[in-house]
């Protein structure tokens, strides 16, 4: 069986300060699965910032100088909803080439698995919620310039809808996005994903994973991407701080799994990014996230899977 690899950098950190956004989760994660013996230094790479020639796919050229040179407007910053630093500029760079890491990973040995990105609220010319940088965006235009894949599919599994993805992707046939999300929260504004599934408050195990799994059913073999992006949000917890779903923890590791086995089962590799993820308590986001992890590798074992993935 293929190792899937752990894409990571000390660089991740946003250095939000004291905020909601738990920073500090990237390096946990990658602690919790040495310690656990998960995984060892061996299974780790450490991206490059995405270059300035991948961002321009998908970012304004004077929102990334903005960005790099310190030049934001006082509503830029506002709207993006965590303090400038250069710290977190150079975590957003290093994300997107993480998550493009990543991707490469996929379509080498089945999954990826970026501890990190997911940003998917950034638009082309500014940031919301958290997001500067559309991480998923800059790997999918890099590799489809680079003649790596053709389709991709996004499938957003955080509690907000992914506003970013949407009016990126738009009218482009060459990319399906999926967000399924809390239709009562942030953001305000949803510009329509290729498949959009708006739950209701409090939704809770049963319900989100019967319709996960009926849309990957039918979604899935019917586009037949080249690659999954899938952006694996810790906040459809039940004890999220900003989010107001109900699921378990085992819910959101059976929720991982149906994204993973739906795709490996008709050779199409996965790329996995983290989003959010709120809790009341930190550990709890990070067991969550180590949870992803755990589900990939164990789907990814599975025998059959991985002979058709070698093929």
């Amino acid at each position: 069986m293929k190792r899937f690899r752990l894409i990571y950098s000390d660089k991740y950190d946003l250095n939000p300060g004291e905020h909601v956004f738990p920073a500090i989760k990237y390096k946990l994660i990658r602690r919790r699965l040495l310690e656990t013996g998960f995984a060892g230094e061996e299974d780790f790479d450490s991206p490059e910032p995405a270059p300035d020639d991948d961002m321009l796919l998908v970012h304004d050229r004077g929102w990334l100088q903005r960005l790099k040179n310190g030049t934001l407007s006082y509503e830029e910053v506002i709207r993006l909803e965590i303090p400038y630093s250069r710290q977190m500029v150079q975590a957003f760079f290093h994300a997107a080439g993480g998550t493009r890491l990543a991707g490469e990973s996929a379509l080498r040995d089945g999954v990826g698995f970026n501890i990190g990105g997911g940003f998917h609220h950034a638009f082309p010319g500014h940031g919301e919620g958290f997001c500067a940088i559309h991480d998923v965006a800059v790997a999918i235009r890099s590799m489809q310039r680079d003649k790596r894949i053709v389709r991709a599919m996004v499938i957003d599994c955080d509690v907000h809808h992914g506003n970013g993805t949407a009016a990126i992707f738009a009218a482009d046939e060459s990319v399906s996005t999926i967000s399924l999300h809390q239709y009562n929260n942030y953001p305000n504004e949803k510009p329509p994903s290729s498949i959009d599934i708006h739950l209701a408050d409090g939704t809770g195990d049963a319900e989100y994973l019967a319709k996960l799994a009926d849309v990957c059913r039918v979604a899935i073999p019917g586009f037949r991407p080249d690659i999954v992006f899938y952006i694996a949000g810790a906040d459809p917890y039940m004890e999220d701080q900003l989010g107001g779903l109900a699921l378990t923890m085992e819910g959101l590791k059976q929720r991982d799994r149906i994204v993973l086995e739906s795709s490996l089962k008709l050779k199409i590799p996965v790329a996995i990014t983290l989003a959010g993820g709120y809790a009341m308590r930190t550990e709890d986001t990070v067991t969550i996230h180590c949870n992803t992890a755990e589900a990939a590798r164990e789907t990814l074992a599975d025998a059959p899977l991985s002979e058709q993935l070698a093929d």
